[in-house]
Parts: structure tokens; sequence; C-alpha cells
């Protein structure tokens, strides 16, 4: 007998946390695992949450347990795993079945499978779900790329199972086909670029001031009740205040300093590129986290050169610890600017027309990057089309002003101390190259020309130019 209002493949960590949620909110939910034992199981642990919980051991059966026209999401790891589970799934869908993957795809493979299923009566939708297992579980922030019909028909179970911010639900419909998961990928790399700069002022706090796990959680907790205020300078403080139940040292001083990745970060990078969108911050806190990989390298390295001299300062530690908090705010802003800035481009590129207001929105509760300033960005950007950089948006003009000398301060300290900054650093290099009204790019275009013959524009002409190197020995045209 179809029951289920919904179904969901995939009960690993996010998969079973998603199904609660689903369940809890009031949803009946048809689940389905690849192994069986853990379909038993986790119904078993669902407590009284399983009255809503409809247990499949086949796929055909979980298809027979939903009312149609039926929604199933899709948990299984990205890539191939999502199409060999389409494969299967696919002749068993009917007219107005709608396939949901909820995984962290390339939007690129989402654009391609829902390409694949024009014209055939299924939707495919690429929803974006970010804030990991709390969130899957009590509300995370959710982004959706469909057709516009898909998402009004599964809006209802996603807006009710998103996180809230002031009864406002932290879930949107973005665009079509690979929207949603794109804003996710962007999302991400701006979660690497806010790590990575949280973790550069740790760094500058435990090596350059000499603090301890402790003092510096202090620290962080301190800024988390003023204009830093995130999830990400939340979690910080609370780890950094943990100790190791085996040592008794603080966690975090027994934790190997090598940095995972699965892959969004670096596809942020990429996609910036190829769009030819600067990405600085986030393309330093992807390579940082290569550079972090190579330990024994690192170490070997280390050995070969003397530390950097510590040169004094004038400046008390109070006064650093306050530098340390507007450069970090400053940082963050500009790693935000670049994030969006991706993303408008994108949207000019792909048609899908982003609204960057509700982006910011959807964010400020149940993501990984949730943070007091969201609420700033959407406000720069409501009412508008478009704004160029989040960085000439009137409000951001007035905290940069008053910011980033602290930041280049911060940064400087840090390169006289050998002190690593790379994500700070490239975040500096950006906010100065974007207000830079005259830069250097012109000699480099002199220099293309001279081994190229590529041309260059004249400053109050129109058409191509050349330089008159043409003759010179050394400037023969290659």
């Amino acid at each position: 007998m179809s029951e289920a209002e919904i179904g969901l493949i995939g009960l690993g960590t996010m998969g079973s946390n998603l199904a609660l949620n689903i369940a809890e909110k009031g949803h009946r939910i048809a689940v389905w695992n690849r192994t069986g034992a853990r379909t038993k199981a986790f119904v078993k642990q669902a407590g009284p949450l399983a009255d809503n919980i409809v247990a499949c051991d086949t796929l055909e059966e979980l298809m027979g347990a939903i009312r149609p026209p039926r929604p199933v999401i899709m948990m299984v790891p990205a890539g191939d795993a999502v199409d060999e589970q389409i494969a299967v799934l696919r002749p068993m869908a009917a007219q107005g079945d709608i396939l949901i993957d909820a995984g962290n795809a390339n939007f690129h493979d989402t654009e391609r499978r829902t390409k694949d299923f024009e014209n055939s009566g299924i939707a495919f939708v690429g929803m974006g779900v970010s804030g990991g297992e709390e969130g899957a579980r009590h509300g995370p922030s959710i982004m959706v790329g469909a057709e516009k019909e898909a998402w009004q028909r599964i809006e209802k179970i996603v807006t009710d199972i998103a996180a809230k911010y002031e009864d406002e639900a932290c879930a949107a419909w973005l665009g079509t086909g690979g929207a949603g998961h794109f804003v996710k990928t962007i999302h991400n790399g701006i979660e690497y670029a806010d790590m990575q700069m949280i973790a550069e002022i740790y760094g500058i706090l435990r090596d350059g001031l000499g603090l301890g796990a402790a003092d510096i959680g202090a620290i962080f907790a301190r800024w988390n009740e003023g204009r830093l205020n995130s999830y990400l300078i939340e979690i910080t403080a609370t780890v950094l205040a943990a100790s190791d139940p085996d040592s008794g040292m603080p966690v975090v001083d027994v934790i190997l300093d090598k940095a995972g990745q699965k892959g969004t970060g670096r596809w942020s990078v990429i996609e910036a590129a190829m769009l030819g969108v600067p990405a600085t911050g986030i393309e330093a806190a992807v390579a940082a986290r290569g550079l972090s990989a190579l330990k024994k390298e690192r170490e070997g390295a280390a050995k070969l050169y003397a530390p950097t001299a510590q040169p004094s300062s004038a400046a008390s530690q109070a006064d650093i610890v306050a530098e340390l908090e507007s450069a970090l705010l400053a940082g963050k802003i500009a790693a935000y600017a670049q994030g969006f800035a991706v993303m408008q481009a994108a949207s000019a590129e792909h048609g899908w027309n982003l609204p960057m207001a509700t982006v910011a929105r959807i964010w400020r509760a149940g993501c990984i990057i949730r943070s007091q300033f969201l609420g700033e960005i959407a406000q720069a950007f409501e009412g508008r089309a478009k704004i160029a950089n989040l960085m000439v948006a009137p409000a951001f003009v007035d905290i940069m002003s008053a910011v980033h000398p602290a930041l280049r301060i911060t940064v400087g300290r840090a390169a006289l101390q050998g002190l690593p900054t790379p994500a700070l650093s490239a975040s500096l290099a950006y906010f100065d190259g974007y207000r830079q009204a005259r830069g250097t790019a012109n000699l480099i275009q002199a220099q293309r020309d001279f081994f190229g013959a590529h041309g260059f524009e004249k400053i109050g002409t129109k058409g191509e130019k050349h330089g008159p190197w043409a003759g010179s020995v050394s400037g023969k045209k290659k």
C-alpha cells in the first residue's frame, strides 16, 4: 500500500539524520539501504519516530510504498554511485516522479543528469545540503536547483526540515539544473577560506604570542560575542577548550597537523578560474590543505632552516589580540566577497539568475558558515539586480575601511615572524588589488605583445595596438 510522502535511499550518517528529521516533522518516509541490516538497525534506533518510517527491503518495495507522484532522495556518495543509482531507479520511475540528489555533487554532473531527464516526465533535482550531521538531523541549510514545478512539489517537506532563522526557512529554490549544487560548492569554498584564516590567527596566537590552547579558546569565545559571531568561531572556542582523555593535554595539541579535503574546495577554485573571477583567499586555503599533507617534507625542511628571529614589538598583547580580531573580520569579508562574485559570474554564465540576497539569508542558520554578517550581506544585495563586488557595498566599505589596517599589520608582523598566513595574505592582496585604480597589468600586456604579438589597448584610443619593439634583436615574434 502506498503510504509514504517521500523516499530516501542511503542510510549513512547524513541519510539517517535527514530521514529522522523528515519523520520528526510529521512526514511519513520510506527508506532503503543497500545492506538490509542497516535498514533494520536504523528503524530500531529511531524510537517513537519509527511510526513515521517505512522500512523497505528492496527498491521495488520502496517505490511501491510512496504515494505518487513519488519524490525520492538519494543520499549516496557523489560521482559514479549516483549514476548507478539512477540507472536502477529510472526503469521503476513513472511520469511525475522526482529523483533528488542530495549529496555533494559536482554541478556539472547535475547539469548533465538534468539534461538526461528532459522530456522524460521524470524530474531531476540537485539539492545542496549544508550543516553536517547535526544540520541534517535538526535543520540544515538547503539549496535547490530544479525546474520550478519540481521545487513547488517538494517545497513543503524541504522547508519543514530546513533550519529556521527568525521563523524563516533556510531553504530556497535558486534556479534550474546545477544551480543548487553550484551554490553549495561555493559555500564550501568560502568555508575552506574561513577555516584557514581562523587557523592562521590561531597560529599567530600560539606561535607568535606563545599562548596555550585554553587561553586562545577564551579569546575566540570572547570574539564570538562580538562582530565575529559565527558557528566556526563558536566551535573553535569549544575545540580549543577540550581536553584529551588519554593524555590530559588539550585535544588540539595531540591532533596531527594534516588536513583532509573531499573535493568541493578544489571545485570552487576550478570554477572560479574557469569563469575568470579571482578567488585568491579560497585558492590559498585549498593550497594550504595540500601543503599540510606534506608532513614529512615539512619536517625535513624545518631541519634545514634556522627559526626566524622574532622581532621585538612595542605593541601589548591586548593590542595585538584586538588587531587579530579586526584582521580576521577583514579577511572573512574578502573571502565572502570572492565567493559571491564567483556565484554572480556563474549565474550570468548559466542563466540561473541566482538571488544573492536569498543565498545569504538561507546561510544564516543550519550551514557551516552561518555568521552574524550574513544578514548584512543579504541587506547589501536586497533590491539590487547586481553589486559589482560586496566590498563596494556601502556598509562593507565602512567596515573594511575600519579593519583593513589591522589585516595589513597582522600579515606584516606574521611575515617578519616567519608565521604563514596564506589566506589572510591573499585576502589582503585581493583587497589592495581590487581598490587600485591603476594597476601593473599594462606591463604584462607589453610583455605579451613583445614575445607573442598579442596586442594591447592604448589609453584614450580604440582598437588593438602593437609596441615599437618589432625590429629589436630579442623581440622576434614567436
